[in-house]
């Protein structure tokens, strides 16, 4: 058994000498340090930028889905094709009897209109013999249905009650579906022809913020599709509804009661999904993809750092033999590795951060978004790195503490 010598005292390390060393050790190879951190800054870089541009996308998609999602309800034939007395359940007066509900801004019916033999009808831009078919559908639809897709009109107008109640045979085409049939302008007053019956074009459309599907059909007044075709009956007729913000859910619950207060069976209402409920299933999907991301990267700067931290260990086994013949104990020698490792660790962690939360905000910026970054995000990304260093730096700390001092020195 050894003891210490008398008037000796047990060596001892202070924080302020332990950072010192440290720091010393790593402004060694500033190079190498700074590449050691590049993996931890990378994570949480990641870590930072994730959290920050989903909460920042997650009030996006607040706005996105209160502007049009959470604003449509839909209302489908739930009668079925066995009852002829109930193949088309919505009446002549559907879009104003909804209209009426506090609440609507426009609401109307419109189905896929059908030839004699269920198949899609022909559309030519020229009387029939004079010009090629085109594979589009041809959709009947109430001026109503037509307001609430919010159509942007390129040229000319979309038809009107006074088209509807005169049973006009008008038309409204997409601007592709236009080019498509060889019409440029309404200067000249062109028509496409449905099956044998000539229909006047009086607007073209470049987009629909809803029903988008309307685009590639021909649209027409529901009241000459009726009077030519006959109501739908292969394809039922559907009613969409455009709400005030805030509105829809109630509204919904009162549609099928305005249509037919006897048969309110007869609709399948479908409010809008719940925008809350969205946004976090939204959020939750993409902070569990890019925190594995994050995490991947964390785990990448902790192999950088064990594998550097490693190599000091042994490009430094002299000193570590200078020390303990001097008197440092293996503590000082574990903690010291230790100390280096994390500092790499915070290091990385404050830069990755500064980096993260820079990048959030350029993205914010340039896509003239809002910001938002937890402050506990920022807080915590230097605290991981330094776990990051710690974890990492615990096997060479070890390592570098069971060298023995005098096979130290000979090296």
């Amino acid at each position: 058994m050894t003891t210490r010598p008398r008037g000796t005292d047990r060596s001892r390390l202070g924080l302020r000498d332990l950072l010192s060393e440290a720091l010393a050790g790593l402004l060694q190879r500033p190079a190498r340090s700074v590449l050691t951190a590049l993996g931890t800054v990378l994570g949480t870089g990641t870590f930072v930028c994730i959290l920050g541009l989903t909460a920042t996308a997650a009030s996006q998609i607040d706005d996105r889905f209160n502007a049009l999602t959470a604003t449509e309800i839909t209302v489908e034939d739930a009668t079925g094709s066995d009852d002829q007395i109930r193949q088309q359940p919505f009446p002549e007066d559907a879009g104003q009897r909804v209209a009426r509900l506090n609440g609507v801004q426009n609401a109307g019916v419109y189905w896929n209109v059908r030839g004699p033999h269920g198949g899609r009808l022909p559309v030519r831009s020229t009387p029939i013999g004079r010009g090629s078919e085109e594979d589009v559908g041809v959709v009947a639809a109430t001026p109503g249905a037509l307001e609430a897709a919010e159509p942007t009109v390129s040229e000319g107008r979309v038809y009107d009650r006074f088209h509807e109640e005169r049973r006009q045979p008008v038309a409204v085409l997409s601007s592709s579906l236009a080019s498509r049939l060889g019409i440029t302008t309404l200067e000249t007053h062109p028509a496409v022809f449905i099956g044998d019956q000539p229909f006047t074009v009086i607007g073209i459309i470049s987009d629909l913020k809803r029903k988008t599907d309307l685009l590639s059909s021909v649209v027409i007044p529901r009241s000459v599709a009726e009077q030519l075709w006959g109501p739908p009956v292969r394809d039922p007729a559907e009613m969409i509804i455009s709400t005030d913000l805030g509105a829809a859910r109630q509204v919904a619950s009162e549609t099928a009661l305005a249509l037919d207060p006897a048969h309110p069976g007869n609709f399948k209402v479908t409010p809008p999904p719940d925008p809350q409920k969205l946004r976090s299933t939204v959020t939750s999907d993409l902070n569990q993809l890019f925190l594995l991301l994050a995490a991947i990267c964390l785990v990448i700067g902790a192999v950088g750092i064990a594998n550097t931290t490693l190599v000091a260990v042994l490009e430094r086994t002299g000193e570590i033999g200078l020390r303990r013949a001097l008197g440092a104990q293996t503590r000082h020698i574990t903690i010291q590795f230790l100390t280096e490792s994390s500092v790499l660790g915070v290091l990385g962690g404050l830069v990755g951060s500064t980096v993260g939360a820079l990048a959030v905000v350029t993205v914010a910026v340039a896509r003239t978004w809002t910001p938002s970054i937890h402050p506990l995000t920022i807080a915590a990304a230097p605290a991981i790195g330094l776990v990051t260093g710690l974890v990492a730096g615990l096997y060479p700390a070890w390592r570098a503490s069971r060298i023995p001092p005098a096979e130290a020195l000979r090296r």
